[in-house]
């Protein structure tokens, strides 16, 4: 199985409410979607969304790097030497890793589909089921309290709260939801870098002085500030975690040494794809370091490779993020992994499994 064509489409879904962040407001998914096509007719999905405020990745630079850069290295290459394919695209340009990461994905589904497998087999099997968490985006307290009631009553037993706003309001917002939920879910809060570190420490510890539970907070300071992130892991009881702070295995390693944060966020469009997610896993096992997957605003073809991640390597990421396809008004894959509300579940098509993709918009070579 050779790599003979790489082909793009624009896949763009409305959100059921506006996702609201400390750094930006989402009204839809709009993704790059990218195929490759093979000489035995087999054809590998990835997919990645423009993040400029995150990894610095717009459709244009998406597909600027894949075009140039890291597809012409890719056509004429066997699907089976996996190594040498991902080292390629890996090398192919520095940064941009949503691109790569959009690549790395269709290749690993046509890995799978190679050999007749589901992806997560491939990469060393596991239970097919997992649960996310959903997100309760940042908004006024009274509409948050009710976003969260109304996903505790779907089923979910996770909550990824969104706040770094207004640090007073901020508290507040969490107290009410935690006294509304009480002991029907946990919370978890995700800071989007809108603290400072003494900011972070005053919040965290009110919340805690006030009896408020917090199964984690997500990269409350600047991705940058590897110092202030250590020094909020340090002053507070709760687990911390970081995200924006963390991309690849390298950034991994200098993050545990300093012993910066509890634990770590593997973002497939942060790492470039599957094949350092994979390396930061086994990293953090070896050092007992536990690992959440989360996403970007994406849909159910990069999510489900995530999906397939998390299954496979359960034992270094034990917390799961993955609710992009959730927050999407309706699901445009036919096949792949199967998202019900908190409950996804893999089937044992092979790859990601994905059939077709509905109202995709293709976009010239």
């Amino acid at each position: 199985m050779k790599i003979t064509d790489i082909r793009f489409g624009l896949l763009k879904i409305p959100l059921k409410t506006p996702f609201k962040t400390a750094l930006r407001t989402v009204e839809a998914v709009e993704d790059i979607v990218v195929e490759v096509h093979t000489d035995t007719g087999h054809v590998g999905y990835g997919e990645a969304p423009a993040t400029a405020v995150i990894t610095g990745d717009t459709h244009g630079s998406i597909l600027e790097a894949i075009r140039r850069f890291i597809g012409p290295r890719l056509i004429g290459q066997e699907i089976a030497n996996l190594n040498r394919i991902t080292h390629l695209i890996q090398t192919a340009l520095e940064k941009n890793t949503s691109a790569k990461a959009a690549v790395e994905i269709a290749v690993y589904d046509l890995f799978g589909q190679l050999y007749g497998a589901p992806l997560y087999r491939m990469l060393g099997g596991g239970d097919p089921v997992i649960t996310t968490d959903i997100t309760i985006s940042v908004d006024y307290i009274d509409k948050m309290v009710a976003d969260s009631l109304s996903a505790v009553d779907r089923g979910f037993e996770s909550l990824k709260i969104k706040v770094g706003k207004d640090i007073g309001v901020d508290i507040e917002r969490v107290k009410a939801i935690y006294a509304a939920v009480e002991d029907r879910a946990l919370l978890r809060l995700d800071a989007n870098q809108g603290w400072t570190a003494k900011q972070a420490v005053y919040a965290i510890t009110a919340l805690e002085d006030a009896g408020v539970r917090l199964e984690l907070v997500e990269q409350p300071v600047k991705a940058r500030d590897l110092d202030g992130l250590k020094y909020v892991t340090e002053h507070v009881h709760t687990p911390i975690m970081a995200d924006e702070s963390v991309f690849g295995p390298t950034e991994v390693i200098d993050l545990i040494r300093m012993r910066a944060a509890d634990i770590i966020n593997i973002k497939l469009m942060k790492t470039g794809g599957l094949s350092n997610a994979i390396r930061i896993a086994d990293i953090a096992s070896l050092y007992g370091i536990e690992c959440m997957i989360g996403c970007m605003l994406e849909s159910s073809i990069s999510v489900a490779a995530a999906v397939h991640l998390a299954v496979a390597k359960a034992d270094a990421i034990t917390k799961v993020d993955l609710d992009g396809p959730s927050l999407c008004a309706y699901n445009p894959v036919d096949g792949g992994v199967i998202f019900n509300e908190s409950e996804i579940s893999v089937t044992d098509a092979p790859g990601l499994g994905i059939r077709s993709i509905q109202g995709l918009q293709p976009i010239p070579a």
